[in-house]
């Protein structure tokens, strides 16, 4: 059973949301503010967090950040739920390693599914290669964790899924559509842009490696063998 936390001031709405993910199996813990959030993440290790973005002591955005820069909580999911619907509001969640976006008011059951989609995808095929080789890059799926020359990069979770996504598939074109499902769990219609911020930022971590990644103008990446 998959633990859930949902961080989430409006009683209604948690309930709301605690009661959906209960009846679809999965546990659920409740935070009301920032600082109760980040200190039930370290006592329960929840497989998926539910982070509204306006909080009473803290804003979402920045708990996001504490979590997704803590090499212990990074690799926790995290769905935004939030009443603000701007662009550059789901840009910057995105960025900060947000693993989905979810605009209230809301369908209870497109937020199980969307937990599901995400849940699923950091599932690891048993027969797929644990560990990724390429030169000097290693990416060991078992660890979450990616290296080169020995050196520890420090991804988020969007990051690592990204990157593996497109090394397991060394020469084979990816569209950002097909990017957007298999990474994110479905597709954003209209935020194909969201794989170009994520890409430019994985080729900044990536140094030597980021040439790697390459651009097909108008069809989307392809990361290069050899």
């Amino acid at each position: 059973m998959n633990p859930v936390l949902v961080v989430e001031d409006e009683k209604d709405i948690s309930e709301l949301v605690a009661y959906h993910l209960r009846q679809s199996g999965f546990s659920v813990t409740a935070a009301t503010d920032g600082t109760s959030a980040l200190g039930e993440v370290n006592k329960s290790h929840p497989s998926l967090i539910i982070l509204d973005l306006m909080l009473p002591d803290m804003d979402g955005k920045d708990i996001c950040r504490a979590l997704k820069t803590n090499p212990h909580t990074r690799a926790i999911p995290i769905l935004m739920l939030t009443a603000k619907t701007e662009e550059i509001d789901r840009i910057i969640g995105f960025e900060l390693g947000a693993d989905d976006y979810v605009a209230k008011p809301f369908s209870p059951r497109e937020l199980v599914l969307r937990v599901k989609a995400i849940l699923k995808k950091r599932e690891v095929d048993p027969e797929a290669d644990k560990i990724i080789h390429v030169g000097d890059l290693l990416i060991d799926l078992d660890r979450h964790s990616v290296s080169v020359s020995d050196q520890a990069l420090q991804l988020t979770s969007i990051e690592f899924k990204l990157l593996v996504q497109l090394a397991s598939k060394r020469g084979r074109v990816q569209t950002r559509e097909h990017l957007l499902n298999q990474v994110w769990g479905y597709t954003y219609e209209g935020y194909a842009r969201t794989v170009d911020t994520h890409i430019r930022r994985l080729r900044e971590k990536l140094g030597p490696y980021a040439d790697r990644i390459e651009t097909l103008r108008g069809v989307g990446y392809r990361f290069r063998e050899g």
